[in-house]
């Protein structure tokens, strides 16, 4: 029985007249990190989009722990699931995007409560006591009571990795989430996502940090125009790739 976390087949994705995804076959394994590098305007965020239904796909089949995203089969045809559904399955797969999105009038600890209580169905106080463990988890346990603009960007960062595990997700995925964070915070945060990794998260990743990708990736995806160009072992794609365009972007960015 195969242990993917995600799988993707010929997934496509377009917007309008541009093709964004042309076909992305990727599979995931529990307890791997994926991390998709590439060009901005390579479909990275897309796909990623994908994965929880945030975007539908337009072609292929795109699965979640062995559930498609987004549909059910019947017989040979896939009918779309209605949005209380899809939101049901989202609870399972915690999202970190660029921005913290965190709510500007609720404290740390508010900001974590929030889902489980109002979604998850939890008590406030197993919510509460659960998110002052997550908040000391990703080193906040003294911040609980700070409103976000009393915190740093990475911290910002860390209150919503804390958000993102308070529903308990078996999948998580991280949208570039360093990009927006001035460079001497950005170690924080990849710190704390190296511990998830190491606890054995599965996660899938859209970085820019090459040395993230070296270090705690299982497996490094280089996409482009749509396409995956080349995947395979962090060290030996990012050391050796086999592909020149993979050759070329790197050699920009390394």
């Amino acid at each position: 029985m195969s242990t993917a976390m995600v799988r993707a087949e010929g997934v496509r994705k377009q917007f309008g007249g541009l093709e964004v995804l042309k076909g992305i076959d990727l599979s995931v394994e529990r307890g791997q990190v994926c991390c998709l590098l590439g060009p901005s305007g390579s479909g990275k965020s897309t796909f990623l989009r994908c994965i929880n239904h945030l975007e539908k796909v337009d072609g292929g089949r795109l699965t979640v722990d062995g559930d498609l995203v987004g549909y059910r089969q019947q017989g040979s045809r896939l009918y779309e699931l209605r949005e209380r559904e899809v939101a049901a399955r989202r609870r399972d797969i915690g999202m970190v995007f660029q921005r913290f999105n965190l709510f500007p009038h609720m404290t740390a600890v508010e900001n974590v409560t929030e889902a489980p209580v109002r979604v998850g169905g939890v008590s406030r106080s197993e919510a509460l006591e659960q998110a002052h463990a997550l908040l000391a988890r990703v080193g906040l346990g003294d911040r609980s009571g700070h409103y976000p603009a009393q915190l740093s960007g990475g911290q910002q960062q860390r209150v919503a990795i804390a958000r993102a595990l308070a529903m308990r997700p078996k999948l998580m995925l991280f949208d570039e989430p360093t990009s927006a964070l001035d460079p001497e915070l950005v170690g924080e945060v990849l710190d704390v996502m190296r511990q998830l990794a190491a606890d054995g998260m599965t996660m899938v990743v859209v970085t820019h940090e090459i040395g993230f990708a070296r270090e705690a990736g299982d497996t490094a995806v280089f996409m482009d125009e749509g396409v995956v160009v080349e995947a395979g072992d962090p060290r030996r794609v990012l050391a050796d790739p086999e592909q020149e365009r993979t050759r070329a972007f790197l050699s920009k960015v390394l």
